[in-house]
């Protein structure tokens, strides 16, 4: 049984590459050299008792990046399962093949897709990619998808090219949300400069988590340490956003809440768990 779940991680791709892995990157972050293996982040999480929910991002339309295969976070789960559940990676631009790759992302075994919208250059509300949204509904597939500002390109001229407004909880999120009632969808990290937002809709959404991936939780604001501690104890989930910040750093800080034992083991185990179907019951 492990100890918790983390949400939100970023292993190498096939190259030994991923997101955190530039110089750029780990200026901002402050971070040492990233892992240089999937199996280093595996061996790292046994370590610590932990499962991880691992993914890449297909933007290639936008940026030209190629993206990892969808197999390769398959093959994880499989060579990984006491450690990794895998979520696949579709470009939305790419439509018809974006579907067929979300279902055969299904067939794999992937348990989610992750999005991020500022990458990807794209308005989730948009009617042209509803078709993404209903067969994730239809197979069960958890969407994850990035909220709030981005340290990927930060300090650069111009953000890197990257525009803040397509990752806005409302209406974006909030619009899918509510045209498919049935779809699972966590607001990857706090929304920042739109926390009240995803504050509302954690609310106001049945089917809407959030992860608290990307900050220390000593810099979580007061609104949210006290949604978390009572209306939204069920819908947030614990996330660090390896290797942009170190689990063990995050949960050191996290202790410093006071949440009670009861709410800390469902942000840091439960929740995940019933949402993504892991069994954390004694053998």
């Amino acid at each position: 049984m492990p100890r918790a779940i983390d949400v939100h991680v970023h292993p190498p791709n096939p190259s030994g590459e991923s997101l955190t892995s530039s110089k750029d990157a780990q200026q901002y972050f402050r971070t040492g050299p990233p892992p240089s293996s999937a199996q280093e982040v595996a061996e790292y999480y046994a370590s610590l008792d932990m499962m991880a929910v691992v993914f890449d991002i297909d933007s290639e339309t936008a940026t030209g990046r190629p993206p990892s295969p969808n197999d390769y976070f398959a093959g994880l789960m499989e060579q990984h399962p006491k450690q990794f559940i895998g979520f696949g990676s579709v470009d939305p631009w790419k439509g018809r093949a974006a579907v067929k790759e979300a279902e055969r992302c299904a067939e794999l075994g992937l348990r989610g897709l992750k999005f991020m919208p500022n990458m990807q250059q794209f308005y989730p509300n948009e009617e042209r990619f509803y078709p993404l949204w209903e067969t994730a509904q239809a197979l069960g597939l958890v969407v994850l998808l990035h909220t709030g500002t981005t340290g990927v390109g930060a300090g650069r001229p111009g953000g890197g090219g990257i525009k803040l407004k397509y990752s806005r909880p409302i209406p974006y999120v909030d619009d899918v949300a509510a045209d498919f009632p049935d779809l699972k969808i966590i607001m990857a990290h706090p929304s920042w400069p739109w926390q009240e937002e995803q504050l509302a809709m954690l609310v106001h959404k049945p089917n809407v988590y959030m992860d608290l991936s990307g900050w220390s939780p000593k810099y979580f604001q007061p609104s949210l340490v006290q949604y978390a501690k009572t209306l939204i104890q069920d819908k947030v989930l614990f996330g660090s956003d390896y290797p942009v910040i170190n689990p063990e750093r995050w949960l050191s800080d996290f202790d410093g809440l006071g949440f009670p034992d009861d709410i800390r083991k469902k942000i840091l185990l439960e929740n995940a768990a019933k949402l993504l179907g892991v069994s954390v019951e004694p053998a």
